[in-house]
């Protein structure tokens, strides 16, 4: 079965108060699932990784074999495809973890869109920090 995770994450203040969310449905845009979590005083670039995290973990749940995940920072979708190497060392167990988690589907793939693209899961990292998830 072929999912679609649109996944986010954000810190207010680098580091700050952060929040991680995904959305998962199906290829014709029917929502299956979204969930958040609160994570304490992180950066932002560990909140989109614990986003991707956190939307590949439950895309599993789901049943998910495939799965095309969408998110909004580059640096991630391009260091989890190859193209970016991962240079910061706090930041290798995170990329580790999320190729894991991606190799135990079958099929996937990784891209970035702007935001406005990526607005349902922006919006719930947004309604996490606000104390309205």
């Amino acid at each position: 079965m072929r999912l679609v995770v649109h996944v986010d994450g954000g810190a207010r203040g680098n580091p700050g108060p952060a929040a991680a969310a995904a959305v998962v449905s199906t290829p014709e845009g029917e929502v299956l699932d979204e969930a958040t979590e609160l994570l304490g005083e992180v950066t932002n670039n560990v909140a989109e990784y614990r986003g991707l995290l956190l939307g590949l973990a439950r895309a599993r749940a789901l049943g998910a074999t495939e799965v095309e995940v969408v998110n909004d920072a580059e640096l991630v979708a391009k260091q989890v495809a190859g193209e970016y190497r991962v240079k910061h060392p706090a930041m290798k167990p995170l990329h580790a973890a999320a190729l894991d988690a991606l190799g135990a589907f079958a099929r996937w793939s990784v891209r970035s869109v702007p935001r406005a693209d990526n607005a349902h899961a922006d919006r719930l990292v947004n309604e996490a920090l606000d104390g309205q998830r």
